[in-house]
């Protein structure tokens, strides 16, 4: 079983990982969406999202762009998935099956339950701030260059 976050979740996480990695801003969002590998038709629609969340602000203009409205070590990656999903991953209900007195699987419930609480906490803990530092590390002072998906 593998747990994956949606290309737009992920879209998301990248331009906030690139605004928290920035000196400056705002940041233009084509540099965000070429340095990111995020497809320039999409990116509004990312932000858009991130936008109504609170996380990101935009400024229209030819100096204009994106910035974080919120502090990068207060920004869990909950917050930003959240933003972008609506409700916490992995709250979805075990299978409705699962969940009938009488099933043979109705057990899983308290499993799916932890399960379910572990992933959440563990997007809870994980602040942008820290994840741009470990990005920092791993690709220098320069921004990953992410294969685009687009093509």
């Amino acid at each position: 079983m593998r747990l994956q976050l949606t290309k737009r979740t992920d879209y998301a996480i990248r331009a906030c990982l690139h605004l928290a990695t920035e000196a400056h801003c705002p940041i233009p969002g084509r540099r965000i969406a070429e340095q990111m590998g995020i497809p320039d038709s999409f990116l509004p629609q990312v932000m858009a999202d991130l936008g109504r969340a609170g996380i990101v602000g935009a400024t229209n203009g030819k100096l204009g762009g994106y910035c974080l409205r919120r502090d990068p070590s207060t920004l869990s990656l909950l917050d930003v998935v959240e933003a972008v999903e609506g409700a916490s991953p992995g709250r979805a209900p075990a299978p409705a099956d699962a969940l009938r007195d009488g099933y043979p699987g109705s057990a899983l419930q308290p499993v799916w339950a932890e399960a379910q609480g572990a992933f959440i906490d563990v997007l809870a803990r994980a602040s942008i701030a820290d994840l741009a530092v470990r990005q920092r590390a791993a690709h220098g002072n320069g921004h990953p260059r992410p294969e685009r998906t687009d093509r």
